[in-house]
């Protein structure tokens, strides 16, 4: 029982990562219906740059986690102005293109900025909790409280604040949005600067708790769509308790099968989901 803890507790600090990635995209998913597949590379965009702010010039930790998440912000508006809005109108397939070709842009930008090597963030936070045959690492708990933190903040604000309230307006139906005097124009490039600077979160966790390198943002977006699909399309409570369920199930899988199997969840998630469940645990919010 103690390890099946223990695993559970390991798994929600994955599963919070997950519940990151799965929040920029159910968010953009949500409004515009756009599979964002560059939202990986965006992520270990963030995990880079917080570890070239911190290691190469010597800015606080804390402040080049905020100034990377502020750096989303701007690379979400970005993205949506210059990529996306021009085929807003068009054929789903056009954004589709432009989905992919964003991928290859921002993971070959990582590349040339920041070189082909694996880096860790060293956060320094190295101490070990031990309470009840259990053992908590001291940076898995602040990535777990610093997740808690995010998922409340979005929620308050999709909830209570009136720009919150008219991107579930745009997300339910537009067209009504429009006549309730909605910008409609502006709401996108909220949601893509949100989802965007969630993504650089994310990205900062990986680079702390694993590693970032070329090529784990695609690994990381295949787990952000999984969770998609288990929670349901567009849906942010089943963001939450589909990236939360999809941790604890890998870190279950690693303690006690193997840990080669664990990436192997995501997809047999998404295949039994889509074959039993289509629309998801939880309804579109």
């Amino acid at each position: 029982m103690i390890e099946i803890i223990q695993q559970l507790i390991n798994g929600v600090a994955i599963g919070g990562v997950y519940v990151l990635i799965a929040l920029g995209l159910t968010t953009v998913f949500g409004i515009l219906g756009i599979a964002h597949f560059a939202h990986g590379s965006i992520s270990m965009f963030g995990g880079y740059l917080t570890f070239y702010l911190f290691v190469e010039k010597g800015v606080p930790l804390l402040l080049a986690i905020l100034l990377s998440i502020l750096a989303g912000f701007v690379l979400g508006v970005l993205i949506e102005r210059l990529a996306y809005r021009p085929v807003r109108d068009d054929s789903h397939i056009n954004a589709f293109i432009i989905a992919l070709g964003l991928t290859m842009i921002v993971e070959g930008g990582n590349l040339q900025l920041f070189g082909a090597d694996q880096l860790v963030i060293p956060t320094g936070l190295n101490h070990v909790y031990k309470f009840f045959g259990l053992t908590m690492p001291e940076l898995r708990l602040y990535i777990i409280m610093s997740t808690f933190v995010l998922i409340v903040a979005m929620t308050l604000f999709v909830n209570k604040t009136k720009v919150g309230k008219a991107i579930r307006a745009v997300a339910q139906n537009r067209d009504a949005a429009v006549l309730m005097g909605v910008n409609v124009n502006m709401i996108p490039m909220i949601v893509f600067a949100i989802s965007s600077a969630l993504g650089m979160a994310a990205g900062v966790m990986v680079g702390s708790l694993f590693a970032i390198a070329p090529g784990v943002g695609e690994g990381l977006v295949i787990k952000g769509f999984a969770v998609l699909i288990l929670g349901g399309l567009g849906s942010i409570p089943g963001a939450i308790v589909g990236g939360l369920f999809l941790g604890t199930t890998e870190a279950l899988a690693a303690g006690f099968i193997s840990s080669a199997y664990k990436d192997v969840i995501a997809f047999l998630v998404m295949i039994v989901v889509l074959l039993f469940r289509p629309q998801g645990i939880m309804e579109k919010s």
